[in-house]
């Protein structure tokens, strides 16, 4: 199992500039590559290999006068890039094949210097952790880390970045086993909103930090203060930076936010159960603010990863199942109703349901319903159940949406719980 680690790096004036000429020799790489193929697509030619790329932009391009600079940073450096372009033309051609579920992918794009996010990745032979703490980076480097937990083995690969507000983080995959939780009786069905983040079947409910609404005002502000500067200027580059930094806080708010109420659920629960939101959808309405700043994909994907990791079993319900409209009492079905109703009265049983409660407790059943029917794809549940793993990726993005009518599920069958669980296990959140 793959996860990833990310740790906030501090660079000084030189590896800075090191840096920065590594993002910009691995984008021109990643764009002559770009340019070959696509120009011998539109020339009806075969498909460029990613051999004769290496040969053409990267070993012969840094013996021209052009490219030269090339070979002032790491070979490793420009092969990882041109990987990653044929891993974008994979999932790009996967994707039309019907091969990758969720959104489509579309063709790779050009990358530019004004992008906000900078990035190289390095395999085990361009760099390496040093006993003093530092992380040394082939013709970097060593750079200082702050190392907020520990690696719970050796990382295979580690991706330098830069975000737009001139932060440098270090994120390092690791290959670790499944840390099995001990087996509880216990599940839970979660309906996600707005007035509350999420409300779980046996009642409780989370409550919605809003953090980009809370930080509304002063991002305002600072916008403001953006937009009278003269483009071009230095003071529109720090007050851009500025703006930069105080919408990294509220992500930043946001994600810890996610893991601890993820991490929470998937330790008290056996079996997680949630409803499958058309987030893009409601993206383009008027709640649209509200809705990203609520972030359910990126907490849905953390739900499914950690269900994973602790031997859980996570289902998602249809989007197409009416949870506000049915009775969780009687099974009775009362008919869609509009937003602003938060109670409604049951017209066969006369049950008074709070509206986000019989959701949760609907998706509860209704998720119930979707294992009992695929028994081999939950912990011990026959004799094939531990023959089948569920695959953890290393990149934690956001979950794309199954096809329609399909549930995606996920738990790691088969494996037994361990008696003593370390709580505080590096890598859980």
């Amino acid at each position: 199992m793959q996860l990833r680690y990310n740790y906030r790096a501090y660079p000084d004036a030189a590896q800075r500039r090191a840096l920065a000429s590594a993002f910009g020799c691995a984008r021109v790489v990643w764009n002559d590559c770009l340019r070959d193929r696509r120009q011998a697509h539109a020339a009806g030619l075969p498909y460029v290999t990613s051999a004769e790329l290496s040969r053409l932009r990267i070993t012969q391009a840094k013996r021209t006068e052009e490219r030269a600079w090339l070979a002032d940073v790491s070979a490793v450096v420009l092969q990882q890039s041109l990987r990653d372009l044929d891993t974008a033309y994979k999932n790009f051609f996967d994707s039309l094949k019907g091969k990758r579920q969720g959104r489509k992918a579309g063709p790779p794009r050009y990358k530019s210097k004004k992008d906000t996010r900078q990035s190289i990745r390095l395999n085990t032979n361009a760099f390496c952790l040093q006993e003093d703490g530092t992380v040394y980076v082939a013709k970097v480097g060593s750079l200082k880390v702050t190392w907020s937990r520990r690696l719970p083995a050796p990382p295979t690969s580690v991706t330098v970045t830069k975000d737009s507000c001139g932060r440098y983080f270090l994120s390092f995959v690791v290959d670790t086993e499944p840390d099995i939780l001990p087996e509880l009786q216990t599940d839970a069905g979660i309906d996600l909103g707005l007035s509350a983040f999420a409300v779980l079947s046996d009642g409780r409910k989370i409550d919605s930090p809003r953090f980009l609404r809370r930080a509304e005002k002063k991002l305002k502000r600072l916008q403001r203060e953006l937009s009278r500067k003269q483009k071009g200027s230095k003071n529109r580059a720090r007050a851009r930076i500025k703006v930069a930094r105080q919408h990294a806080r509220v992500a930043d708010r946001r994600r810890d936010f996610h893991h601890k109420a993820s991490t929470q659920i998937i330790r008290d629960n056996q079996a997680v159960y949630v409803e499958d939101l058309a987030v893009s959808g409601l993206g383009r309405t008027r709640l649209a603010k509200s809705v990203h700043d609520a972030g359910w994909s990126a907490f849905v994907g953390m739900l499914q990863y950690k269900a994973a990791l602790h031997g859980r079993t996570f289902t998602k319900v249809d989007r197409t199942f009416p949870s506000s409209q049915v009775c969780s009492a009687c099974g009775f079905r009362d008919g869609p109703k509009p937003l602003h109703v938060r109670e409604w009265t049951c017209g066969a049983c006369g049950t008074v349901h709070d509206r986000d409660h019989n959701a949760a407790r609907n998706v509860l059943f209704e998720g119930r319903r979707i294992v009992a029917a695929g028994r081999a794809e939950t912990p011990n549940a026959s004799w094939s159940a531990g023959k089948t793993r569920t695959r953890v990726p290393a990149q934690r993005v956001e979950a794309g949406s199954p096809r329609k009518g399909q549930p995606t599920q996920a738990a790691i069958p088969g494996l037994q719980a361990r008696e003593h669980v370390n709580a505080g296990r590096p890598g859980t959140r």
